[in-house]
């Protein structure tokens, strides 16, 4: 049996069918992001008879009721959403939702003279010669004879035949034909899912996830628009909370159900610590709540399959869309949402910058709701995320194959009686003393600034409360939160003029600490002993000369605390690899210390 049939329609018809729920558009796929120069070029090219690639459909799995029949479902719209949705604009007049979730309309307007299409503009509102909103022609009730009549009074260089002749061209559209290529609903959800991601691949990527949301968009009878919008309104409010009003505007029916409610409070709410996508609400959720990683078995399981039988039964479906928005809400709900983004502050994550892994956010998340639900001790619970999101980090756990490592985390952590022990054993397993003495050292050899292991050191300042080097009162965070910059111990002027010319040697993160512009500047170019040898003079009474420490004992906790060697004093550019090496296993020793204290 072929995977795919190859079917024609027209335009006309295709438009049916989506009035009348035959095939159903995923809501929000994604929003409408054609360019209106696009929806002209769309109509221009049926207007010529030329191909404009085939929309391509699948229906659900059969899926099997308790009584033994079986019940179809709704096709879904595969590919082609953006060319259905710019047609019903232009020739249905239809208003389409922006990614502001806007309504708009997209007007076309038609030049009959020149047989030409344009976006209606105010120069072409003003001229003529052209139909303004090409709409007008394909409603029912609209007289061609008396336009013609009335157009050709205005224009004479067009006869009334030759309007006729180009009037009755562009009704022909409705009639233009459009391939449809339908995939067989026997094909398994794996096999839909592949094709959907490779068929967009060419255009905007697509994922698992963007399968999985289309999947619940089409599902009226298990409230899967719902939990869409729900879902997919929180992600985009959490990024920008101006598009509140245009939600309660545009959706009344959303805004007014209890999942609005119970998102409602992100307008008012700014982080710029966790930003969740609506693809990680979706792995989050369905991590937690379904203990599964592959966000393909979330595919399955909303289709309603049975992993065991490999059939496909409507209570599996029902239950899954139960479980996902269950799921959903608790991810969304301020509590939960609040009470993990403070267990991220009191690891010392003050800025998403410092965390570069969304995949250890989206499981640390998945892992306090997962507690929460097992009704562990609250404050128990800040202590295994914590924990555990700082090891993910230093072990880059989520970094390859997240999808799998999500899965086997998840399990062991719902099967644990006491899930602080699956943490004590992966840290004994994974961190230990060769792990800090020796992995981690070398792992802090690299001049990327992005690296997790100087994150992790940051954090680690943070979480301590560190003043920056060579200041008396300003810290670390508070040079971070004002988008302080981080400087070179060893200048990097001073380098290069000493033969350090490669980023690789001079921008090493070993090398970087947050300080003060002020401090900066007064170092200049200047060798570790020189302006360190000025430090002390201060101190000894000679005037502030670099910084505002007076005291030796200041001087050593600011040292320490921003893990520089005491051989600075006499350290010049001969030094810098013995620094570099000296600095890098007290960076070490300092996040060892930060971890074994969360």
């Amino acid at each position: 049996m072929s995977n795919y049939n190859v079917n024609n329609t027209t335009v006309n018809i295709l438009l049916g069918w989506i009035e009348e729920d035959v095939i159903a558009i995923p809501e929000i796929q994604r929003p409408f992001v054609w360019k209106s120069s696009k929806v002209r070029d769309l109509l221009d090219s049926l207007y010529k008879d030329y191909p404009v690639g085939y929309i391509i459909t699948w229906q659900n799995p059969d899926a099997r009721l308790k009584d033994g029949t079986v019940s179809q479902g709704k096709k879904i719209l595969i590919d082609g959403q953006q060319r259905i949705t710019a047609l019903m604009a232009a020739i249905s007049a239809k208003e389409v939702v922006d990614s502001n979730y806007q309504k708009k309309r997209i007007t076309i307007a038609f030049n009959p003279i020149t047989e030409k299409f344009e976006v209606l503009n105010p120069a072409i509102r003003k001229d003529k010669k052209w139909i303004p909103d090409i709409s007008m022609v394909f409603k029912q009730g609209f007289s061609t004879f008396s336009y013609i009549k009335k157009y050709c009074e205005v224009n004479p260089e067009i006869t009334e035949d030759q309007l006729n002749t180009i009037i009755q061209k562009l009704l022909q559209l409705k009639h233009s034909s459009i391939g449809i290529i339908e995939l067989a609903h026997t094909l398994d959800i794996e096999t839909v899912t592949e094709i959907f991601i490779r068929i967009n691949s060419a255009g905007v990527n697509l994922s698992q996830a963007d399968f999985a949301m289309s999947k619940i968009s089409v599902n009226d009878a298990f409230d899967g628009p719902l939990i869409r919008k729900t879902i997919d309104y929180f992600s985009h409010m959490m990024k920008s909370s101006s598009i509140y009003e245009n939600i309660k505007q545009n959706d009344t029916e959303f805004s007014s159900s209890k999942s609005f409610s119970k998102i409602e409070w992100v307008k008012g709410y700014n982080t710029n610590i966790y930003e969740p996508s609506y693809s990680d609400v979706l792995r989050v959720a369905f991590t937690f709540k379904f203990l599964r990683g592959p966000i393909s078995n979330l595919v399955s399981l909303l289709s309603g399959r049975d992993f065991e039988t490999r059939e496909y039964k409507v209570e599996i479906m029902e239950n899954s869309f139960k479980e996902l928005k269950d799921g959903v809400l608790k991810f969304v709900d301020e509590t939960n949402f609040k009470r993990f983004i403070m267990i991220l502050k009191s690891a010392g994550v003050i800025h998403k910058k410092i965390v570069r892994s969304q995949n250890a956010m989206n499981f640390a998340y998945a892992l306090f709701l997962l507690l929460r639900e097992k009704g562990i001790d609250g404050s128990r619970i800040n202590v295994i995320v914590r924990k555990w999101f700082v090891a993910s980090l230093l072990t880059e756990r989520y970094s390859s194959s997240p999808e799998s490592t999500f899965d086997f985390d998840i399990k062991r952590f719902a099967s644990y009686d006491d899930p602080m022990d699956y943490v004590r054993s992966v840290e004994a397993g994974e961190l230990s003393d060769a792990y800090w003495d020796n992995i981690l050292v070398a792992n802090l050899d690299t001049s990327v600034t992005s690296s997790p292991y100087f994150n992790l050191f940051i954090m680690a300042q943070i979480y301590q409360k560190d003043v920056a080097f060579l200041s008396k009162s300003i810290t670390v965070q508070q040079l971070l939160e004002e988008r302080g910059d981080v400087h070179h111990v060893f200048p990097k002027k001073y380098l290069q003029k000493n033969g350090y010319n490669n980023r690789k040697q001079y921008n090493q993160i070993a090398n970087y600490v947050y300080t003060e512009q002020v401090v900066n500047l007064a170092i200049k170019d200047q060798s570790p002993n020189q302006y360190m040898g000025k430090v002390l003079s201060q101190i000894e009474g000679s005037g502030l000369n670099i910084g505002e420490i007076k005291d030796n004992e200041q001087l050593k906790l600011n040292m320490k605390a921003n893990c520089i060697p005491e051989s600075i004093f006499n350290m010049e550019a001969m030094d810098y690899d013995q620094f570099l090496m000296e600095r890098r296993q007290l960076m070490a020793g300092k996040i060892k210390d930060y971890f074994q204290e969360l």
